[in-house]
């Protein structure tokens, strides 16, 4: 069990990491404290928002459960909003068998049991939101992912905690929150990896995540970001193209000059054949 990092700590530790933190509102004063304790902390747990523009939610919650409900929105291109620093209402009661195992920094963390009782996760965790409906069809952005890898090592590394103090709200929920919607053991393999290195090196390995082969295919090839050709008629009405649109393009016009190519050499045929009987 550990002190709660200061928000400047904990601002400090993240951006170290190389984490994009930015500050929103008055969240280094923006928690639940007066309605139950924080800390000492023991862990770092990891959400996904099942929805999306969900930053002022995270910062301001709903009519039933006020806010803040994480302490940092991470965003789709990896921008890590800093939402509350304290108490926030993210992780409810957590199942004392799988509290215990963060506690431990065991490798093994059992399925959350109800039976066991339940701990104030809302003291005991940091949480992070990660922009996210939680469906097949949403997959994690490469640098989104490695904002979360490189969010959660930077608690850990303030703290001395090894990878196995992180969780997912679905290995600690009596509830059946099925967040997040990614391989929590891989995410703790790659956040041990950032761990054996220097804070802010490297790249995440494993990035992609929860994409099959046509998610991979449309987030690289149906990207509306490439730049026109500059001798396109409408480079200054539709200044980027999808990748597969320009391959479609380009397959097109090379059909095209085919069929002028085989024209053009059935011409120099019959021109070759003129000239044979006039000379």
């Amino acid at each position: 069990m550990a002190k709660p990092l200061s928000a400047t700590k904990m601002l400090s530790a993240l951006r170290a990491e190389g984490v994009q933190a930015k500050e929103y509102r008055s969240w280094r004063t923006h928690n639940r404290n007066a309605v139950g304790a924080w800390g000492g902390v023991n862990g770092v747990l990891i959400h996904h928002t099942a929805g999306r523009d969900s930053l002022r939610l995270c910062y301001e919650g709903r009519s039933d459960l006020p806010g803040p409900l994480c302490h940092t929105h991470l965003a789709k291109d990896g921008t890590a909003t800093m939402v509350g620093h304290g108490r926030a209402n993210h992780a409810g009661r957590a199942a004392a068998n799988a509290f215990n195992a963060v506690v431990a920094e065991s490798s093994k963390h059992p399925r959350p049991s109800a039976s066991s009782g339940t701990v104030d996760g809302n003291q005991h965790f940091y949480g992070l939101e990660i922009e996210n409906l939680g469906t097949k069809g949403d997959p994690y952005p490469a640098v989104q992912y490695d904002a979360a890898v490189r969010w959660a090592a930077a608690i850990c590394r303030a703290h001395g905690w090894g990878a196995d103090s992180v969780v997912g709200h679905k290995e600690t929920s009596v509830e059946g929150k099925p967040d997040p919607s990614f391989d929590m053991n891989r995410f703790r393999r790659d956040v041990a990896a950032r761990l054996r290195g220097p804070a802010g090196g490297g790249t995440t390995p494993d990035e992609e995540l929860d994409m099959d082969k046509s998610d991979v295919f449309a987030a690289v090839w149906k990207q509306d970001k490439a730049p026109a050709p500059s001798s396109s008629s409408t480079l200054e009405q539709n200044p980027t193209w999808q990748p597969i649109n320009m391959m479609r393009e380009l397959y097109d016009r090379v059909h095209e000059l085919k069929a002028e190519v085989r024209e053009l050499r059935s011409d120099v045929a019959q021109i070759a054949e003129l000239a044979k009987k006039e000379g």
